[in-house]
């Protein structure tokens, strides 16, 4: 294995290894397997992490090479993939290609693995497409990496990672993808593929250790392993190595004066400012005309080409929505549809070149390797010319001419894709003086720019080497963006509250009558002929002795509210996020969530967003609101809030609208557990007390919850682009009580403040896991009182509050004893009509029982019952 592999000459051979003028200078060895030197070169480049860069002869980006060869590496890689991971979980594998080297190389490992999607990372935002993930790669010149799945199912999946770079160093690159996806996309396994794996072994052991740290399995795959040894202090001579040669020259695109004369006659005065670097060292002048080392171009003729006023341009025919590559991802299926194309296609290149050419070169550009690289395989199979391919690339590397050394020549010209980090050089390495008849220039129609045809663009630079210059564009794949959700609604347009309190996800639908007699909408409901949230109960308007009854349940509740309020606010800070973004579920959420931010204001003095949400039984969460969410905020720091629990019926309920929104739409990491104030039913670990005490917010509709209605989703108001609806009641702002009910318990605060910390720290310490003790219990009073129907028992004060005010209610079950907590619950009924009943044995302080008079599909089993 330790082999040294850099002795200047190729195994069997007589012929120049590509990295030996570095090896020599630097004293950096090469150890490893014998096929190294077949594999890779090396060159230096100015850059402060490393100075030294393995070229690879087998990736197509720096080195002329043939595109079967290039092809065949990552697709052998990719069927090695196949029968370590077996058939099955290959079905379930995902390929992750590296930007900008490997995009080429991880799709043809995906192609060789033949079931399993590919995407690439890449430094290329675009407009539009939300950012799944990201992460850096320490050593390179360009580190920020993107990833923009069309489908971000494509990372959420549990089957295998196949991460694919051109080679494997440090890991460090690997290292920080793992942890940055396994945090959002935790999987069982990992498989690292590379053309070279040149760890060494401490570094091979930080991966074993990580992979045990995550408990993920991590297998490598490559096509060949050594390792680099550096000499102490290379990394200052690499640089002052680079620095002097691009003084004399070589940096600046030209020779300098005192070049020897038989480099001159190599590259001659009229290159000069041309944007060719060659070497005028002396070394090189001992060896004017050197042989061609393999994979290295050939010494540049006696004088440049013309420059040519016009480029040949083909029309390709791309298919149409067909991806230009891995950007956004590339499935098996769009594979099948580019082997279908290709043939036509490469026949269109084929007409294009002149009949005497022999020696045609395809150039990639940048990223866009994949489709250049199949181009240019089906071109080889049917043109009597040799074909080779590589592309353009962002990486500064310096050039010498040297058969010893990778970077032959260098094309310096400007970038032409307007790129996100501003304007600056890119390079075509190799392809000056190396004799092509015909350069096929392939990039995206995002790289056909002014700045591409420019007198210095690429086109120009490349006319200036080979008699033809051919301009092949393919259509930049950009997914198709959904309409932009408006902003959340703010008071005092939408709702009392002020505008910092709370953002509703919501639209406005105040000016649409909804509103139909309780009667009348219970009989809809429970006969299955409408679902609750397609209309409004008419607002209960309390009378005068209600709303007294209200505000001396305030008084008396206050303090208890403001208890329960920081103690539920300390969890979510201690077990959350220490900076979470709280998402009520409109409406009964709403007043709680703005009493914890006013709370984590006060004791904190952290300033956290909240927004409102529509949530509806039997239809789920709003999942428009939910894309909004991620598309601002860490969906990790989202917290849901609610008033009370009852049986549990929304807790299910979102823990299922959660879960079908990640398989529909690939967005992880919302945590459908809510933080609630009181938890009587035990459904939830998040919570201010387990007691069922009167929460004052309850006894009112929108009078106490910023005049908002309840939410309604019907679908000839909602599209399937919009958010829920929910209406204004401005008119009725004259009996609003909202704001004070949020300043009676804010103002309970200061008292409170010892108590909280005490209590939270027992909250802490508690086992707070849910015994869903309410669900068993309304399912024996379900079964008790004959209704045999769960959805319509209503537990808890805050429920059966709503049964009496919305809904048609059959009778009160009342624990005996229960005293001031049930005082509005009485009047409610009085006026209604309805027997309140004394129980015994009650788990809470009070259960509404809904009129059992209609037909079974108020069960809610088809979403046909209220939800509080």
């Amino acid at each position: 294995m330790n082999k040294a592999v850099n002795d200047g000459v190729r195994p069997g051979n007589n012929e120049v290894w590509s990295g030996s003028w570095v090896a020599e200078r630097l004293g950096v060895e090469l150890l490893g397997d014998p096929e190294l030197t077949d594999l890779l070169g090396l060159a230096l480049r100015r850059n402060p992490k490393r100075a030294h860069l393995l070229v690879s002869n087998v990736l197509g980006k720096h080195v002329p090479q043939s595109p079967s060869v290039v092809y065949g590496y990552g697709f052998t890689l990719g069927r090695r993939v196949r029968e370590l991971l077996g058939t099955e979980e290959s079905r379930r594998a995902v390929v992750l290609g590296y930007a900008e080297t490997a995009t080429g190389l991880g799709h043809a490992v995906a192609d060789g693995i033949a079931v399993a999607p590919y995407l690439h990372s890449t430094r290329r935002p675009v407009a539009g497409v939300a950012t799944a993930g990201g992460f850096e790669e320490s050593h390179s010149h360009a580190t920020s990496h993107l990833l923009l799945p069309e489908n971000p199912a494509l990372l959420a999946g549990e089957g295998p990672l196949v991460l694919v770079d051109d080679e494997f160093s440090t890991g460090n690159t690997v290292l920080n993808t793992i942890r940055d996806l396994h945090e959002r996309y935790p999987r069982d396994r990992y498989v690292v593929v590379a053309l070279v794996d040149m760890r060494s072994a401490a570094d091979a052991g930080r991966l074993d250790e990580f992979a045990a740290e995550i408990g993920a399995r991590v297998d490598l795959v490559a096509a060949a392993s050594g390792t680099v040894r550096l000499p102490e202090g290379v990394l200052e001579r690499g640089q002052e190595l680079v620095a002097r040669y691009e003084a004399g020259g070589a940096g600046a695109g030209g020779l300098s004066s005192a070049a020897p004369s038989g480099l001159v006659a190599q590259f001659p005065a009229p290159l000069k400012d041309k944007g060719i670097d060659a070497d005028p060292s002396p070394e090189v002048a001992r060896n004017p005309n050197p042989p061609g080392a393999r994979g290295t171009a050939r010494p540049a003729p006696t004088g440049p080409h013309p420059t040519h006023n016009r480029t040949t341009r083909v029309e390709l025919r791309w298919p149409r929505n067909l991806p230009d590559g891995g950007r956004h991802g590339f499935t098996p299926q769009h594979r099948i549809r580019l082997e279908r194309a290709l043939p036509a296609m490469a026949a269109r290149l084929a007409d294009a070149l002149p009949e005497d050419a022999h020696r045609v070169h395809i150039l990639g550009f940048e990223e866009l390797m994949y489709a250049p690289l199949r181009l240019a395989r089906e071109l080889e199979q049917v043109v009597d010319a040799g074909v080779t391919y590589s592309t353009t690339t962002r990486s500064p590397v310096l050039a010498v001419d040297d058969p010893g050394y990778a970077i032959r020549t260098r094309l310096t010209f400007p970038a032409h894709d307007t790129p996100a980090d501003g304007p600056g050089d890119r390079y075509a390495y190799n392809i000056a003086g190396a004799g092509f008849d015909a350069v096929v220039a392939v990039i995206d129609d995002t790289a056909d720019t002014p700045e591409l045809h420019a007198p210095d663009g690429l086109l120009a630079r490349l006319a200036e080497h080979t008699p033809h210059v051919i301009l092949a564009v393919v259509p930049s794949y950009v997914p198709e963006r959904p309409p932009m959700l408006p902003e959340p609604l703010r008071g005092p347009a939408f709702s009392s509250y002020a505008p910092e309190e709370v953002g509703w996800l919501l639209q406005d639908l105040s000016d649409v009558t909804l509103e139909a007699p309780t009667e009348e909408r219970e009989e809809a409901i429970q006969s299955g002929g409408a679902h609750y949230a397609e209309s409004l109960p008419v607002e209960y308007q309390p009378s005068e002795q209600y709303q007294q009854l209200f505000h001396t349940a305030l008084d008396e509740a206050a303090g208890r509210l403001a208890l329960a309020v920081g103690a539920v606010t300390e969890l979510v800070l201690a077990e959350r996020s220490p900076h979470p973004v709280l998402v009520s579920l409109a409406r009964a959420g709403t007043p709680v969530g703005v009493l914890m931010r006013r709370w984590a204001q006060y004791r904190h003095g952290l300033d956290l967003p909240h927004y409102a949400v529509s949530i509806v039984r039997g239809r789920g969460i709003d999942a428009n609101a939910l894309r909004y969410l991620a598309a601002h905020h860490d969906p990790a720091d989202v917290v849901f809030v609610d008033g009370w629990t009852g049986k549990g019926a929304i807790t299910r309920e979102l823990t299922d609208a959660v879960r079908e929104f990640e398989e529909s739409d690939g967005i992880t990491g919302f945590d459908p557990e809510i933080a609630v104030l009181a938890d009587p039913g035990s459904c939830v670990q998040t919570y201010g007390t387990r007691e069922d005490f009167l929460i004052p917010s309850a006894c009112l509709n929108s009078t106490v919850s910023g005049l908002i209605s309840r939410t309604v989703l019907r679908s000839d108001l909602v599209g399937p682009h919009d958010f829920h609806g929910a209406k204004f009641y401005r008119e009725l702002a004259g009996v609003d009580v909202s704001v004070d009910f949020l300043d009676a318990v804010a103002a309970r605060f200061p008292e409170v403040t010892d108590a909280v910390a005490t209590l939270s720290k027992e909250l802490l310490a508690a086992d707070r896991t849910p015994t869903w003790e309410g669900w068993a219990a309304v399912e024996r009073i379900s079964e008790e009182y004959g209704i045999h129907d769960v959805n319509l028992v209503k537990p808890g004060v805050g429920e059966t509050t709503r049964v009496l005010l919305r809904r048609v209610p059959w009778k009160i079950l009342a624990r005996a004893g229960a005293g001031a907590d049930l005082d509005h619950v009485r009047l409610l009924a009085e006026q209604r009509g309805v027997p309140v009943e004394e129980v015994a044995e009650l788990p809470y302080t009070c259960v509404g029982l809904i009129h059992p008079k209609y037909t079974r599909g108020a069960t809610g089993a088809d979403g046909k019952a209220v939800a509080v």
